[in-house]
């Protein structure tokens, strides 16, 4: 069976769980994932990430090696993206 792709990955988590934004990055074996639902409201990383390997389900063991992921809130999410605009901005005016 060929490795997966990102789009793989993105795909098989969007099937599984509701998400307000994904983003998959990786090389085949190794994923690195920042993925955003309203499902994790209220609830602790740990719970997050079990819920993230729930949708992928057994093609976590039999077809993905590795996956690190970033798991956030809509609200969270949010913050995270107009905090980062203004630093990344000023970045670039010399």
């Amino acid at each position: 069976m060929a490795d997966p792709t990102p789009d793989d990955v993105q795909r098989f988590i969007a099937q599984g769980l509701a998400c307000d934004h994904i983003d998959v990055e990786g090389d085949g074996r190794h994923f690195f994932a920042t993925i955003v639902s309203a499902e994790f409201e209220g609830t602790t990383r740990v719970a997050r990430q079990r819920r993230v390997y729930q949708a992928l389900g057994d093609r976590m063991r039999e077809q993905i090696h590795a996956l690190s992921m970033k798991t956030l809130t809509p609200a969270e999410w949010a913050r995270s993206t107009t905090a980062a605009e203004p630093g990344a901005a000023s970045a670039h005016h010399h």
